[in-house]
């Protein structure tokens, strides 16, 4: 018997109907399914492919990562993930880990296929909707013009004086317990009608904010702001 494969799923956002048809049939395919579980016990992503997919027939494996700024402590939870999965890829079962969004865009998959591969593990990437592409679908509104650059911000990490300047868009991601400071810096900047905010994107408790400018919010982690270009072609 060979080697089972390592497959990382993007699963979308959060609406069962943002799933592509082949993650779908990967998911369908794997006898093991391995989902990232929150503090309080839940698995979102894994939810979510709850909704499309038929899985009490297979073999489910949480997974803990830790949501710390100590490196090293999300090593050793990567790490810890790694070994859960290793004996089943040994064991010749092809494994789907589903993320949320798109495996590429801030996904934990990475990390673990990272210290799998070397050991001789096929691992496949599965593509997924981002939750900024449904967000913006949801607001009716494009990301670029035909030459906009597009700045993809994590933990609301400052704004590029492009962005500033009217010339470039970007999304701020993952912006929770920071998202109050973000709101401020966009202010300081006369930056909020050019903003939007969307938390729980393509949720049951999705919530979208079009005027920045008198809110008040929860500090929810699926949180994302959208800071767009001036707009008008360039001549």
């Amino acid at each position: 018997m060979g080697q089972g494969v390592l497959y990382g799923v993007g699963v979308g956002p959060g609406d069962p109907e943002l799933m592509t048809l082949k993650a779908v049939e990967t998911i369908r395919r794997c006898p093991v399914l391995a989902a990232p579980r929150t503090r309080g016990g839940g698995m979102v992503a894994l939810d979510i492919v709850k909704a499309v997919v038929d899985v009490d027939a297979k073999t489910i494996v949480p997974l803990d990562f830790a949501m710390s700024h100590d490196p090293a402590e999300r090593a050793a939870s990567h790490s810890v993930a790694a070994d859960t999965l290793r004996p089943l890829l040994q064991g010749g079962m092809d494994v789907a880990m589903v993320n949320l969004g798109d495996v590429s865009i801030y996904g934990s998959f990475r990390y673990v296929a990272d210290r799998l591969a070397p050991e001789g593990f096929e691992v496949v990437m599965v593509p997924g909707v981002t939750s900024f592409c449904a967000a913006a679908a949801t607001l009716g509104v494009s990301l670029t013009e035909i030459d906009t650059p597009l700045h993809i911000i994590p933990d609301a990490g400052g704004i590029p004086e492009s962005v500033i300047a009217g010339d470039d868009a970007c999304v701020c991601m993952k912006s929770g317990r920071k998202l109050p400071a973000l709101l401020e810096e966009l202010r300081q900047h006369n930056l909020l009608d050019r903003s939007v905010l969307v938390q729980n994107c393509g949720m049951a408790n999705e919530k979208i904010y079009r005027d920045l400018n008198d809110i008040s919010v929860g500090n929810d982690y699926f949180s994302l702001v959208i800071v767009r270009a001036e707009r008008g072609e360039k001549a």
